[in-house]
């Protein structure tokens, strides 16, 4: 099989969806609002289907990986945003060394864990 995919858009739900719609704008990603339920999230051709719709034991299982070119320098200008302190929920753990390189973690005002990670080079 050959894979000719332009891109991978996972689904990802919100228990306040206007709340984490401003959560994810304040993370510098674009809205593309599609019905007064679901918006599409974009940032430098990567995107994400955010919906209104909540359901605890997804939203708590769900994670999305997303890698960074340098993870230190994103850690800092997501510890400068202050979103703990703007959102109820949000946390921002620091960088942590894996065997295949580094992350950090954020969880959304719903409890969506974000990893945000830079792999080793050769």
């Amino acid at each position: 099989m050959e894979h000719k995919a332009k891109s991978i858009r996972p689904f990802i739900g919100a228990k306040d969806y206007k709340q984490s719609r401003s959560f994810y704008r304040n993370l510098n990603f674009k809205e593309t609002v599609l019905s007064f339920n679901m918006s599409y999230f974009e940032a430098d051709g990567l995107g994400f289907y955010l919906q209104d719709y909540y359901t605890k034991d997804w939203i708590d299982n769900t994670m999305v990986f997303m890698e960074v070119d340098n993870v230190n320098r994103y850690y800092n200008e997501l510890t400068a945003l202050d979103l703990p302190f703007k959102y109820d929920g949000v946390k921002l753990s620091p960088i942590r060394l894996q065997p295949w390189g580094k992350e950090c973690y954020l969880h959304d005002p719903s409890g969506i864990l974000w990893h945000f990670g830079e792999f080793n080079t050769p």
